[in-house]
């Protein structure tokens, strides 16, 4: 007969608490991709997060006041060790959960105890954090906050919302009943309220997520390895964390004349923490989980508070200068492998379909704070903002780019600059930014309807937002296959008024590649792509200025809708 698990008050209390936090972060970053004023506790979650903090701190030279709330978790730690592990990462509990779904070994599995290869996560911090004091910022890939906000954007609610929509659609169309009773009356109202209630926006899709898909379900296919898999060998924050929770007031006492060596402390133990043997407890470790307490029928494992300054009675983690010191020289190697590719030198050829949201700083300052969480992807309300591959090389890895044939930049629109939590867009005022040029437009005259088919059609010049517009047309005289002359409207593209928004490019009747596409030629952040010179009496575009207050109504106006595309919103 299988023996009913112990309740603990304090295991409960744990379980409700990643609970929570978990469904908070997700409503969070939910609620960020509908909101004219996005939530600012998503950027607190952040602003918790010593990594970022520490690393954004060594690579661009400069910290967010907000980040200084980082101090606040450290602080925690050091009293009670990594309880933000064990109570707080919604990442973590993602694995938690995952490892709970793990095949049981039948028969008595043996406890697990410290591999040397959990020592993993503190290499690989060592390595990111010299790579960040040599300018180079990857943090974002491996940081849980980071991953668990670009998988919810890019793979967790479009799926979520596919799944719903083609669900119900599904139903709707097989029409389902037994007698009277049809199957829509239930599907049909679930149906309504998931698209009014819940996501309120048409399906995201991103390009280049499904790297990204990848990456997630990898690590969380791992905890059918080991539990809590990431989180044991990998998670670079859980070793930034265990080096403060060395000596912390909260300590597991193990009573070696109560334990009757029955080993499940060691069994349910998530962390390989090493609970069961008096003396060798880890505190780096131990995610303060409670299993090992709560499982003990002896009463011989519990923690209890002690002072800071004394000596815990517990194991330590050995970390080698010289397998340390190895572990940043790999930092540096990487980072070198890295800028290998030409697009690091800053220098031509510049890539021409690296687009950058406005307000993103000069490439190699904006790769320097960056951390890849993808909140600027989800609040952008056109889908204009996807995860990079390549593009930027593989330092840029997952940063956000433009991609114009699918969204474009509304002119109203300040919200990717208002979510990012490190700077790397900065919160430009509404007219600053309307003044920041992405890229420049330019025409396929091989695929356009007036250049190479004596066709009549203006339609980016309808949809260009500005005024004047950026996009005229000029009559000219063509002649056609019998000889015939005729006259029509030639778009052309003034180069001191484009913005390269990319509406023109997104409204192209041409449905695959667009006759009118966008580059990434004459942006504001690059001083040195600026082929071509402001024009007699236009002024040079003046660099974007620094970070200002929020502007009241970050957007909503007239917005023009695509003749070519439906409108997305």
């Amino acid at each position: 007969m299988k023996a009913k698990s112990p309740r603990s008050p304090m295991r409960a209390l744990r379980r409700v608490s990643q609970g929570v936090f978990l469904a908070l972060f997700t409503w969070l970053v939910l609620e960020t991709g509908f909101s004219e004023s996005p939530p600012q506790l998503l950027e607190l979650f952040f602003d918790l997060d010593p990594l970022i903090s520490l690393s954004t701190w060594l690579s661009a030279r400069s910290l967010a006041a907000g980040s200084l709330l980082a101090l606040l978790t450290l602080a925690a730690t050091a009293l009670l060790g990594r309880v933000f592990c064990g109570w707080i990462c919604p990442l973590g509990t993602v694995h938690h959960i995952a490892s709970r779904l793990r095949p049981k070994k039948r028969g008595r599995a043996d406890a697990e105890g410290f591999s040397r290869w959990q020592r993993a996560k503190y290499f690989l911090l060592a390595a990111l954090l010299v790579m960040s004091l040599f300018g180079g910022h990857w943090v974002g890939v491996f940081d849980p906050l980071s991953i668990m906000c670009r998988s919810l954007t890019t793979l967790a609610f479009p799926a979520a919302q596919y799944l719903v929509a083609d669900g119900a659609n599904a139903v709707y169309d097989a029409d389902p009943r037994l007698g009277p009773l049809r199957l829509t009356l239930l599907t049909e109202p679930a149906y309504r309220f998931a698209r009014d209630d819940v996501f309120r926006v048409n399906r995201q899709t991103f390009a280049g997520g499904l790297p990204v898909l990848a990456f997630f379900v990898l690590i969380v296919a791992l905890n059918f390895v080991r539990p809590r898999f990431w989180c044991r060998y990998v998670c670079p924050l859980g070793g930034l964390l265990g080096l403060f929770s060395r000596r912390p007031a909260l300590r597991l006492k193990n009573d070696k004349d109560a334990c009757r060596n029955c080993g499940r402390c060691a069994k349910t133990c998530p962390a390989a923490a090493q609970p069961h043997e008096p003396g060798k407890w880890l505190p780096s470790e131990c995610f303060v989980c409670w299993n090992c307490a709560a499982e003990c029928r002896s009463d011989a494992v519990a923690f209890a508070l002690e002072s800071p300054l004394t000596p815990p009675a517990a194991g330590r983690v050995d970390l080698s200068r010289r397998a340390t010191m190895a572990a940043g020289v790999g930092g540096v190697a990487a980072l070198a492998g890295f800028r290998i590719a030409p697009e690091t030198r800053g220098e031509q050829p510049f890539p021409s379909t690296l687009l950058r949201p406005p307000g993103a700083r000069a490439e190699r300052e904006f790769l320097q704070r960056c951390i890849q969480c993808g909140a600027c992807m989800r609040v952008c309300p056109t889908n204009a903002l996807h995860p990079s591959a390549l593009e930027a090389g593989l330092e840029g890895l997952w940063t956000p780019r433009m991609v114009a044939k699918i969204g474009y930049c509304r002119q109203e629109c300040t919200l990717c600059g208002q979510v990012c939590p490190t700077g790397a867009i900065e919160h430009l005022p509404l007219e600053e930014k309307k003044k920041v040029k992405v890229g420049l437009a330019a025409f396929d005259v091989s695929r356009c309807l007036p250049y190479a088919y004596g066709r009549e059609c203006i339609v980016c010049e309808e949809h260009c937002p500005l005024s004047p517009k950026a996009i005229y047309v000029v009559p000219v005289e063509v002649t056609l296959r019998d000889g015939s002359k005729r006259v029509i409207k030639q778009p052309r593209v003034d180069a001191d008024l484009c913005t390269g928004c990319g509406i023109c490019e997104w409204s192209c009747l041409f449905q695959d590649q667009a006759a009118i596409r966008i580059y990434s030629a004459n942006e504001s952040r690059n001083a040195k792509n600026q082929p071509i010179l402001p024009g007699p009496g236009i002024p040079p575009a003046a660099p974007p200025a620094e970070a200002a207050p929020p502007p009241a109504g970050p957007y909503g106006g007239g917005e023009t809708t695509g003749a070519g595309n439906a409108s997305p919103y």
